[in-house]
């Protein structure tokens, strides 16, 4: 059994491969069988011997590919200096995902189960390093824990954090809380920080099991309220490539400013018929355009996507970098994009009354909303109109006369998209998608770049009505190239898994909703609590709680279904400006429509797999750097607002304390136990709740608070608040004989098991479900 998960666009994945070198020498599949036909580990003059390299030359260029092969852990050598099989020695191959607390877990590259690496074995690795570990044992859940045997590839050539100077020792605090390895700094490497500045810090010697890492400050940030520190922090805390290689610039001179005649030859032309975009009020880059008419009894609708893949192409700089990035990042104030803007804000978006180059999605839907046929093809449009979610709302939703007379050319095309809508949104329905409506926040920002205000954004069905649209051909896409059997990239969501499913349906309970998944889960089953709780004031934290249950979509060349959508195959092709996985679609579909066939393409099935790990970690990367840079800047806005009152609704429950989520906000903060009471609090893990053991006062999950802010810290990205009052706060007492009374209403309960005398206050493990990021419904992470 061998691993060829090779990295993406790596070659030599074949039986012979030149595209690293200057002659022909073996591939990595022709070093893997080898191995694996010898039966044991290998030197590297057995391996020369066996493939009948002869000259240096040869046997130089085989050391490099071996070496890789090594990094990529498909080998390991051993203390002998030869060569194995990861697979054949029994280690697992992954990645490291730290936890603040100092443990952390090997993420397997096969798939299998979370590996456990204790406090000790974390001590030389950081995180995101690619390493080896042997299995050495197994907790009572048979639960893998274990050993690092050997680090492939070190992540974090540097770490942004803030500069420290005790006792005539200097060492850099990484921001990022996985990274629990303080960074020492010699007195000649301090590059003029000042003790309590946010710097970068370069890593010149790994960490060890008895060494601390080593490095030396390459870059002073500023000081932490510095506006757009935020920002800056996470893009150099997470590595997102940020600045553009010389080799792109070069070849973005080539493109011009508009589209050259003898690109539109051979494309249907699109230009009179009346193609709308519809998009934020602050979009820049406008990948998609709808049309939208009658078809009988049903419609034909045309969703048409920027043809990305005409000009980034395939084995260029600026496809490279593309990868590179995997997809844009949108903080609150800066976009990071996938794509030059160039292209991103310029050819590649389309703009109204001018020329673009699109690949078309047309689809004939009946009345039902399911789409009976389908076909793509290369276009040249004009968008007819660019239109905010606003503004569409405004016209379809709520009868705006001032709108509808101003767009008066185009309200027919509007209400012709509003009523295919209602047909697809039927069809949501009848099979069962889930259909999350948990608030999003925007941030106003004032001259001084300083968040003034914080804004709940509510979806409207303008919003919906391109969601679907755009749900509509994203499987018309995995259809497509499904039947043609073409390496691609399909986006897949699983079910949640035993574990979670449990502690969903133990959480539902907590708070008075029925729940029974029974053997068979379906998406309906979420989708039936939703109705059940919508008007319930507590309905955004059970959504929250519900969503986190699930799994993180991914993308993977096998088509697996969507599981909140609940549709059987799915793939994005909506988004080639900003996701590399579409683009990836898009240059599949174009391969088809040119005749090629899909043993003649570009890319293999390992290769595929290889941009699907890599394309899901850029996401991942994206979404961790953009929730940490909305968490610097929700504290930063609370700190002028110590001792001011709010309302919230408590979202979770420890051992020390509650955390309490402010209205409209969505800003969380902690209520110490401490605050909760002069008592002792036991925590009832199974209920979600903290209960006096003097009192039995109860501070359960969704209980609603007055709170008030009691600290703000940047430094940790935390806020404390103090506990005002509590919403139907009722007391209880016990008698002498154990029994819980209400002093109100004379309410009577059993509670067995005695009080807990030691309160516990530094334990780490919330009692709601793990966190997950949102991964479905919406128009960019469907």
């Amino acid at each position: 059994m061998s691993n060829t998960n090779n990295k993406p666009g790596r070659s030599g994945s074949g039986p012979r491969s030149q595209a690293d070198y200057a002659f022909t020498i073996p591939g990595r599949d022709e070093v893997l069988a080898l191995l694996e036909a010898e039966g044991r580990p290998l030197a590297a003059r057995e391996i020369f011997s066996a493939l009948k390299l002869k000259g240096e030359p040869q046997r130089q260029a085989m050391r490099k590919r071996l070496g890789a092969m090594g990094r990529d852990g498909q080998l390991i050598i051993n203390r002998k200096g030869e060569y194995c099989l990861t697979a054949r020695i029994h280690l697992v191959t992954g990645v490291v995902q730290g936890h603040r607390d100092g443990f952390g877990f090997l993420i397997p590259e096969d798939g299998s189960d979370d590996v456990f690496l204790s406090a000790r074995q974390m001590r030389e690795v950081m995180h995101g390093d690619r390493i080896a570990v042997r299995i050495k044992s197994y907790d009572r859940k048979g639960r893998p824990e274990g050993a690092v045997a050997e680090v492939f590839e070190r992540a974090n050539t540097q770490v942004v954090g803030r500069y420290v100077a005790q006792g005539g020792i200097g060492f850099v605090v990484p921001d990022n809380p996985r990274i629990t390895h303080e960074i020492l700094i010699g007195p000649k490497h301090r590059g003029g920080a000042q003790p309590g500045q946010i710097v970068i810090a370069e890593i010149t010697a790994p960490p060890g099991q008895t060494t601390y890492p080593v490095g030396r400050i390459s870059r002073v940030l500023g000081e932490e309220n510095d506006p757009g520190m935020e920002t800056e922090i996470a893009v150099h805390a997470h590595n997102l490539p940020f600045l553009w290689p010389d080799e792109v610039a070069q070849e973005m001179v080539a493109f011009g400013e508009a589209v050259p005649e003898s690109a539109k030859q051979g494309r249907e032309d699109l230009r009179k018929l009346p193609l709308v975009t519809i998009d934020g009020a602050d979009a820049r880059d406008f990948d998609d355009a709808v049309y939208c008419e009658p078809d009988g009894s049903g419609w034909k609708l045309l969703v048409a996507i920027a043809d990305v893949s005409h000009y980034v192409v395939h084995g260029t700089a600026l496809d490279a970098e593309a990868r590179n990035r995997g997809t844009s990042v949108y903080f609150p104030n800066r976009v990071i994009p996938m794509l030059p803007e160039a292209l991103s804000n310029g050819l590649c978006s389309l703009k109204p009354d001018v020329d673009r180059l699109c690949l078309v999605c047309e689809m004939r839907i009946d009345k039902q909303g399911k789409v009976t046929r389908s076909r793509f093809f290369r276009g040249v449009m004009r968008s007819a109109q660019r239109f905010t979610y606003e503004q569409v709302a405004g016209i379809i939703q709520h009868g705006d006369e001032r709108l509808r007379e101003r767009f008066q050319a185009r309200v027919e095309g509007l209400e012709t998209l509003y009523s295919l809508y209602k047909a697809l949104l039927g069809a949501r329905k009848k099979r069962g998608a889930i259909d999350f409506e948990i608030p999003e926040n925007t941030l106003e920002f004032d001259e001084r770049g300083r968040v003034a205000a914080i804004h709940e954004r509510v979806r409207s069905d303008a919003h919906k009505l391109i969601e679907e649209c755009m749900i509509a051909a994203n499987v018309e896409a995995a259809r497509f190239l499904r039947k043609a059997r073409i390496p691609s990239l399909y986006r897949v969501h699983a079910g949640p898994d035993e574990d979670r499913l449990e502690e969903l349906k133990l959480f539902l309970a907590a708070v008075g909703v029925p729940f029974n998944p029974g053997s068979t889960f379906k998406p309906e089953m979420l989708s039936k609590v939703i109705e059940l709780v919508q008007d319930r004031p507590d309905a955004a934290l059970i959504e929250t709680v519900m969503l986190r249950s699930l799994a993180q979509a991914v993308y993977k060349p096998g088509s697996g279904g969507h599981f909140g959508l609940a549709l059987g195959e799915y793939a994005h092709f909506t988004s080639p400006i900003r996701r590399y996985p579409d683009l990836l679609v898009h240059r599949a579909i174009g391969h088809l429509l040119d005749g090629g066939k899909p043993g003649a393409y570009t890319y293999s099935l390992v290769e595929m797999e290889g941009l699907g790990d890599h394309c899901s970690r850029c996401e991942r990367r994206a979404d961790d750097a953009t929730r940490e840079a909305m968490g610097w800047l929700k504290t930063e806005f609370m700190q002028d607002k110590l001792g001011q009152e709010f309302q919230g609704t408590i979202s979770g429950v420890t051992q020390f304390g509650v955390f309490v989520q402010l209205d409209t906000l969505q800003i969380d903060g902690l209520v110490h136990v401490s605050a909760l009471g002069s008592e002792y609090f036991d925590l009832d893990r199974p209920r979600y709740r903290l209960i006096g053991s003097r009192s039995g006062r109860i501070f359960q999950l969704g209980d609603r608070l007055q709170v008030r802010v009691a600290r703000a810290s940047l430094e940790d990205r935390k806020i404390d608040f103090d506990l005002v009052s509590k919403e139907g706060d009722v007391s209880r007492h016990k008698d002498e004989g154990g029994t819980e009374r209400r002093k109100k209403g004379g309410g009577i309960r059993k509670k067995g098991g005695n009080p807990k005398k030691k309160q516990g206050n530094t334990a780490k493990k919330s009692a709601t479900p793990e966190k997950r990021r949102k991964s479905v419904t919406n128009k960019g992470k469907s």
